[in-house]
């Protein structure tokens, strides 16, 4: 499924199980906060959000001028957009950013924490300041946005959507560290769901292979190789991601504390 074949589906009038019609737009009305949301994965999620009818503020760290473009594009749905830049690694920072987001939107309905860190460094050389970087931006972070943002989503019933990986239950030997601070995130996951329970909905989204490159792109071996490993004979795209995301945003309140793998069966391997 393609980014724009969500997009084409959420315009299309959903019917219920009843015959009713269900509203095209089930974000309208609502504010999402996305951190790194200008590039990849992020910022796939961010259109996809602003297509449903949220106001949508991302953070970027360096990445200014394509989260200055991505926010043209979500204001191109007609919603409120908003970029700023934010180090997921300092609480200050973080502090500021919400404190801003408050301002424009009013409040936050919906946190994504997608920011992170992705390397490959064989065990023997991983220095500790690698494991140190990866623990603050990939697990310390989402806590620290998390229980920052909380006494908002506390008061509207809010959602936290935390992008985990399928690293995080699998010992990938070449990415040691990657995996632990994803399997850290994923158990904080299932941590503050219970401890924010009933009011804040809190679930993670755990991608396999994803494969962002371009369709004119030759996929590589290793990429090929892969996706013929795995049961559904692909690996991911991007809008897999973000139709997981997107059902965590709009999904019965009752649903929390769940890991959901978008892997296309690779962990049943």
């Amino acid at each position: 499924m393609r980014l724009r074949d969500v997009v084409c589906a959420m315009k299309k009038p959903a019917i219920g199980p009843r015959g009713q019609i269900v509203p095209s737009h089930p974000l309208r009305g609502k504010s999402v906060l996305i951190t790194g949301g200008a590039q990849r994965i992020g910022r796939a999620i961010a259109l996809a959000m602003a297509e449903a009818g949220a106001d949508v503020a991302i953070t970027f760290l360096n990445s200014k001028g394509a989260a200055q473009k991505t926010v043209v594009e979500i204001a191109g749905y007609g919603v409120r957009s908003l970029a700023l830049q934010c180090d997921i690694r300092d609480e200050t920072s973080i502090l500021a950013a919400i404190k801003e987001v408050v301002r424009e939107f009013g409040g936050i309905d919906v946190l994504v924490n997608n920011a992170a860190i992705y390397e490959t460094v064989e065990i023997d050389q991983i220095t500790p300041e690698q494991w140190d970087d990866l623990f603050a931006t990939n697990s310390r972070g989402p806590f620290l946005f998390s229980r920052a943002c909380a006494p908002e989503l506390l008061k509207r019933n809010g959602r936290i959507i935390n992008l985990g990986s399928l690293g995080g239950m699998r010992p990938w030997t070449s990415h040691a560290h990657y995996c632990a601070s994803k399997a850290a995130l994923h158990l904080q996951t299932q941590i503050l769901a219970k401890a924010w329970a009933p009011e804040i909905a809190l679930n993670c989204v755990a991608p396999g292979m994803i494969d962002l490159h371009s369709k004119d792109k030759k996929p590589s071996a290793f990429m090929r190789k892969l996706a013929a490993k795995t049961p559904m004979q692909r690996n991911g795209t991007a809008a897999d991601v973000v139709a997981a995301a997107l059902f965590f945003a709009s999904a019965p309140h009752f649903i929390t504390g769940q890991i959901l793998f978008v892997d296309g069966g690779l962990a049943l391997m």
